[in-house]
């Protein structure tokens, strides 16, 4: 399995280190990551992570300059790309077909392939704009998945609000983790 992981400028870069982080576990994924000059902005600014380690992480390292990477064509299979977390900025490239950079061009693949694309959108309060944006996305085929917290895992941490989202994330592409608590109902 081959699966894009795009980071992009918007707070949150920790979602999209995790689910690395989550995914060097797992036997038969090849990661494909991509990450804008504000997603390796704010990885210094809000994370103790170096960006070369981040990478380090990945199969698979594309410069978000080349729209000629192998992910930025249909011919190259993949699963899917999960962009986590996604500005709005990219999500307004991905929902306008404005592929002037491979987070957007390899999201853009992925959609006319029928291929599985997670946003994960990063921005609050929402604005009409933002609505649409997400409403457009989700009609071509996207997936919207805001950070949201589940309070029914009884969260001691921040952590363990964030690894219970990017298992959920992973779930969606029925890549199993450990630090998912899933509701067993109201017992």
């Amino acid at each position: 399995m081959r699966l894009i992981i795009g980071i992009s400028g918007s707070s949150g870069v920790i979602y999209g280190i995790r689910m690395l982080e989550m995914l060097t576990a797992c036997e038969g994924i090849e990661t494909h990551l991509i990450l804008s000059s504000a997603a390796r902005m704010n990885i210094g600014i809000e994370t103790d992570w170096k960006v070369e380690d981040v990478e380090a992480m990945a199969d698979v390292v594309h410069n978000n300059k080349n729209i000629g990477a192998s992910i930025a064509s249909g011919s190259f299979k993949t699963t899917g790309m999960v962009v986590v977390p996604c500005s709005m900025k990219t999500l307004s490239g991905i929902a306008n077909s404005y592929a002037d950079n491979l987070i957007v061009r390899a999201a853009d693949v992925v959609l006319k392939e029928r291929r599985k694309l997670v946003i994960v959108p990063r921005e609050s309060p929402l604005h009409t704009g933002h609505c649409e944006l997400m409403l457009k996305a989700s009609q071509m085929g996207a997936i919207l998945c805001p950070p949201a917290p589940a309070f029914y895992i009884e969260p001691k941490t921040i952590d363990d609000f964030i690894n219970h989202t990017v298992a959920r994330i992973l779930d969606l592409y029925d890549i199993e983790s450990d630090s998912l608590k899933r509701w067993q109902g109201n017992v």
